[in-house]
C-alpha cells in the first residue's frame, strides 16, 4: 500500500542530487539515530494519502511511489514537477530527504498554517529567518499553475545556473537546471518558525551534529522508540511515560529484571488483543495491559511492605480492618505472620 484513503494531503520527497558536500555519498541513505535520513522524513509524512519519492528506487521503511525527473539530475524544480504528477490531493507537502528532526507535528503545523492563511504555501524558516521551500506545504493547484508559467519563461529569465545547464534544459522539460526560487517567488507564502525541524544535513559536520543531538538525554528515548518502531514495522503511538512508570514499579517492587520482562509481556498482551479483533486493540490495549500490570506491581510491593511490619500492624494493613482478639484471649495470644528468616543462635533450634 502506498496511499492512506481519505488523507488530507499528498507528499513529494526530493531525494536526488549529487551530495557534493558529502563527497558524493548517498545522502538519503546516511543513518542518523540508526535510521536512514530518507526513512526519518518518510515517517514524518506518514499521514499522506500518496507519498512520492523523486529518485532512483531504493529500499525504504514504508512503501512509496517512485518518480524521476527528466533528465535525471535536472534539479529540484524539475524533480518537484515529476513528483507532483503522481499526486491528486488539493494540498501537497514538499520535503527534502535530509531532515533528521522533521516530525509529524511539524508537518501538521505547516498544513494548518496553509489552511488558515489562504496563501499558496506555508514554508518553514531556518534560524536565520530564511525560507526553506523544501520543508513546506503548498496548494497543488497553485504549484501546477506557476510551474506551467515558469516552464514558458525564456531562459534569460532564469539564472546563471540555468545558462550553465543549457544542454540539460534543452533535453528536459524546460524546468531542468532552473532554480526553485523562480517558482516560489511567484507564490504567496506564509511562514512557520521551527529552527530544529528546518535543520538539514549538507555536510559531514551536520551529520555529526545531528547524531550528537539525538543521543542527548532529553531526546534519546523518543528517538530510540521511533527507530525501533520503524525497524519492526510498528505504527503505534505508545505512551512512553506509562511504560517507563510501569518498568520502574516492577523494578522497585519486584526485582530489576522484572522491568523489561513486564513491558515485553504488556506488549505481547496488547498484540493478542489486537489479533483477536477486539475494540481494545492498538494504543488502548497497551494502556489497559499497562494499567493491570502496574496494579499487580503495586499489590506485590504492598505485600513486601506488609511482611516487614509487626504482626498486628501487618494484619491491619492486609485487611484494612482492626482485628479484635477472640473472647477471653489476650492480644499476645493472636497468631502472627511468620517473621523474615534470620540466622538462629539457638543450638537447639530445628
Amino acid at each position: 500500500m502506498t496511499a492512506n484513503e481519505g488523507a488530507p494531503y499528498d507528499a513529494v520527497v526530493l531525494a536526488g542530487g549529487g551530495a557534493a558536500r558529502l563527497g558524493g555519498a548517498d545522502k538519503p541513505g546516511v543513518r542518523v539515530g540508526g535510521r536512514a535520513l530518507i526513512d526519518r522524513v518518510l515517517a514524518a509524512c506518514s499521514g499522506a494519502g500518496t507519498t512520492v519519492v523523486v529518485a532512483a528506487p531504493r529500499p525504504t521503511a514504508r512503501p512509496v511511489v517512485w518518480a524521476r525527473e527528466e533528465p535525471p539530475g535536472g534539479g529540484p524544480l524539475a524533480a518537484l514537477d515529476a513528483g507532483l504528477g503522481h499526486t491528486t490531493a488539493e494540498l501537497v507537502v514538499v520535503l527534502s530527504a535530509d531532515l533528521p528532526f522533521l516530525d509529524e507535528r511539524t508537518v501538521r503545523r505547516l498544513l494548518a498554517a496553509l489552511r488558515d492563511s489562504g496563501a499558496d504555501g506555508a514554508v518553514l524558516t531556518d534560524p536565520g529567518g530564511r525560507d526553506q521551500p523544501l520543508v513546506a506545504a503548498y496548494r497543488s493547484a497553485s504549484l501546477r499553475r506557476e510551474i506551467r508559467a515558469v516552464r514558458d519563461l525564456p531562459e534569460a529569465a532564469g539564472s546563471r545556473e540555468a545558462s550553465e545547464s543549457r544542454e540539460v534544459t534543452e533535453a528536459g522539460s524546460g524546468l531542468a537546471g532552473r532554480p526553485l526560487r523562480l517558482l516560489t517567488g511567484r507564490l504567496a507564502l506564509t511562514r512557520v518558525d521551527d529552527p530544529v525541524a528546518a535543520f538539514d544535513c549538507d555536510t559531514w559536520d551536520d551529520i555529526a551534529a545531528a547524531r550528537a543531538r539525538i543521543r542527548e538525554h532529553g531526546h534519546v528515548l523518543d528517538e530510540w522508540i521511533s527507530a525501533v518502531k520503524d525497524e519492526l514495522g510498528i505504527e503505534l503511538d505508545v505512551d512512553t511515560g506509562t511504560l517507563l512508570d510501569l518498568a520502574r514499579d516492577a523494578a522497585h517492587g519486584v526485582a530489576r529484571p522484572a522491568a523489561p520482562l513486564t513491558t515485553f509481556l504488556v506488549g505481547y498482551a496488547a498484540a493478542q488483543a489486537a489479533a483477536r479483533g477486539g475494540t481494545a486493540g492498538g494504543p488502548e490495549a497497551v494502556a489497559e495491559a499497562a494499567r493491570k500490570a502496574a496494579a499487580l506491581a503495586a499489590r506485590w510491593a504492598d505485600e513486601d511492605r506488609q511482611d516487614a511490619m509487626p504482626g498486628t500492624a501487618q494484619a491491619e494493613a492486609a485487611t484494612g480492618a482492626h482485628p479484635q482478639p477472640a473472647s477471653g484471649a489476650a492480644p499476645e495470644a493472636l497468631p502472627h505472620a511468620m517473621p523474615h528468616a534470620t540466622p538462629s543462635t539457638d543450638p537447639d533450634a530445628g
